[in-house]
């Protein structure tokens, strides 16, 4: 072989892209490779093999002397040789052709035969065994290695499906225990108000005559502020399970982004102003997307919830809703002016393992679940969120969403000012 050897070490840096060839144990004790090709010379008294999958950057090369790799021919058209048939030898009409080609790339012979390698009628590869000799082999021979080409598929067939089914065992074990720590945290997060809820409520039933309208009211205050703190986690909960096990309904429609954002924040302005927090709705009119209007008005409703939780309640905080049209699809913003994150926390707050949030900047409690449903909504949606933020400087999630499309439902409102869905062949302004 005229062709330069790739050696084995550190220059194999292509070698994770060889999926078939490390499945079959290339550089292990366990090379399929190297005993095939050994094999397969053996029966026919070929000094030198190779094997080729396709797509992989390295070509395996065999002898009685070593077993390396070398680079694949950038423009390798092998597969075209093998069109109308699986084997190649000097009795088809096209061996010609093919040994030309061979010595084009180094493969200096002057005997050959080359196997297509066939999983259900598609080729993956190809294995080539030739020397210098000009000896010849029976047909017997070659229906031997031939017979053992398709072993070798078959065996590589085996290890898919065997390293396919590992992987999703490895990923369901570790989805298992996810959701185990996950349920851990939500039950911990209960538990502490649950507490509180009983310990007050006892009082008030128990020793009502001895406290004061301002002890009445501190405690109504906390049994309020408790019981509703613990219905959004339970209901973002249970909206986290339902999507999480289909159960929700995917029913995108063209509406108004700006429909959604107000709603949120009529229903949320009480508690800016609670929190001494401005909270500004700065999505145009008429900017429409395609989605499902009751996820997306959830997820605005998620993130400037955890906005106004961690924005500065001494008068100069800020939550701004912003959306803008970009060329493919709709972007949503929710800025706040608060705490910020750190590195870790930006990279891990989306997943449902995240560890018992942070507190607000009003003792608030929560677990970061709902920030975990967000990411799942806008997924179901077909959009992508992310988070940009720094220490002491607030938090922007930005979330996109594909815009309305014609022939589609489209919200609008009906002469009582409610919206209503109807059919529109094209979205106007």
């Amino acid at each position: 072989m005229v062709v330069k050897l790739l050696d084995i070490g550190a220059q194999t840096e292509q070698l994770a892209a060889c999926r078939l060839s490390l499945l079959m144990g290339v550089y292990t004790d366990d090379n399929k490779i190297a005993d095939f090709l050994k094999f397969a010379r053996g029966i026919l008294q070929m000094d030198s093999a190779i094997l080729a999958f396709k797509d992989e950057p390295y070509i395996w090369y065999s002898s009685d002397r070593e077993f390396k790799a070398f680079m694949a021919a950038a423009d390798e058209r092998l597969q075209e040789f093998f069109q109308h048939t699986d084997r190649l030898d000097v009795s088809h009409p096209l061996f010609p052709q093919l040994s030309a080609y061979a010595h084009s790339l180094g493969v200096e012979h002057k005997r050959m035969v080359a196997f297509d390698l066939k999983d259900d009628q598609d080729s993956i590869g190809q294995v080539f065994l030739f020397d210098d000799r000009e000896d010849g082999y029976t047909e017997k021979q070659l229906s031997i290695v031939e017979e053992f080409v398709q072993s070798l598929v078959s065996v590589l067939r085996l290890r898919i499906e065997n390293a396919e089914l590992k992987e999703m065992f490895e990923q369901q074990s570790a989805l298992n225990y996810s959701k185990t720590k996950f349920f851990q945290i939500i039950a911990h997060d209960l538990r502490a108000p649950f507490h509180g809820l009983l310990g007050f409520s006892e009082v008030l039933s128990q020793e009502r005559d001895t406290l004061d309208e301002s002890s009445i009211q501190n405690i109504s205050e906390y049994l309020f502020d408790t019981a509703q703190s613990t219905y959004n986690l339970l209901e973002n909960l249970l909206n986290w399970a339902m999507a999480e096990g289909g159960r929700f309904v995917y029913h995108p429609i063209n509406f108004d982004l700006n429909q959604a954002s107000t709603i949120v924040c009529s229903v949320l302005n009480s508690l800016a102003v609670n929190k001494n927090i401005e909270l500004e709705n700065a999505v145009p009119a008429h900017l429409k997307v395609n989605a499902d209007i009751n996820m997306i008005t959830s997820v605005i409703q998620n993130l400037v919830s955890n906005a106004l939780k961690f924005t500065p309640t001494d008068g100069t905080g800020k939550v701004i809703i912003r959306a803008e049209e970009r060329d493919e699809y709709i972007r949503l913003t929710v800025q706040d002016t608060g705490l910020g994150m750190t590195k870790m926390q930006m990279d891990n707050v989306f997943e449902q393992k995240l560890a018992i949030s942070m507190k607000g900047t009003a003792g608030e409690k929560g677990t970061g679940l709902g920030l975990v449903l967000c990411k799942r909504f806008v997924e179901m949606n077909h959009g992508e969120i992310y988070v940009m933020s720094r220490e002491g400087e607030g938090t922007a999630f930005t979330v996109d969403l594909p815009k309305a499309t014609s022939l589609n439902h489209a919200l609008s409102t009906d002469s009582s000012g409610k919206a209503k869905p109807e059919e529109k062949s094209q979205v106007g302004g």
